[in-house]
């Protein structure tokens, strides 16, 4: 389990050099979405890598859960200008699902049940940095915060995690999902306050 110091965690505050530009501290996870909630029953999920040749890798419902789940505790950014801070999830890391899969794309498209997309580096998944979460504070989550299962990014403003994931397409270039098409900003770091273009 990945743990961010209880010291750490108790000089954060709004002005604190430890949170991101224009951020401020909620005890929530705020539910933001563009569109009506989408309802996916778990044995109708499915997680979908999609090479740059059209090659499928695909892991249901009971697949994924018996891939090695990770407990991560993460600081969380949205780009509306709010932040949870060690927020705990349970997830597969995208290092798991991506062994295995030959590609020579450096990009990924996540596609969403209910049409919502999000362009991301491949560099930006590897390297023990997102996962496919399917709990959070150890509960389940629940349809209005992306469940059965999201994508967490959390180097990466909120935007870019998104909620009820239904696979990745690998790209040979990068191209804007939906929010990126209407002005956010192709990477989302949220230490640059990469909000929009």
């Amino acid at each position: 389990m990945k743990l961010i110091p209880s010291k750490l965690l108790s000089r954060r505050r709004q002005d604190s050099p430890l949170l991101p530009p224009g951020q401020s501290v909620t005890d929530d996870l705020p539910v933001r979405s563009s569109g009506p909630i989408p309802s996916i029953r778990r044995q109708d999920w499915e997680f979908l890598i999609r090479t740059e040749r059209h090659r499928d890798h695909r892991w249901d419902w009971a697949e994924f859960q018996a891939l090695p789940q990770e407990d991560v505790t993460v600081d969380i950014h949205g780009g509306t200008g709010w932040s949870k801070l060690a927020t705990r999830w349970r997830g597969v890391s995208l290092d798991v699902l991506l062994d295995g899969v030959t590609t020579r794309t450096e990009f990924a498209m996540a596609h969403s049940y209910g049409g919502y997309t999000t362009n991301l580096s491949l560099a930006d998944l590897r390297g023990g940095q997102a996962w496919i979460a399917h709990q959070v504070d150890d509960e389940d989550l629940t349809p209005e915060h992306g469940g059965p299962a999201r994508l967490i990014v959390p180097h990466l403003y909120f935007w870019k995690s998104a909620k009820w994931v239904h696979g990745l397409e690998l790209m040979r270039r990068d191209e804007p999902g939906f929010w990126e098409l209407n002005g956010y900003h192709m990477r989302g770091d949220p230490w640059q306050e990469e909000r929009y273009w």
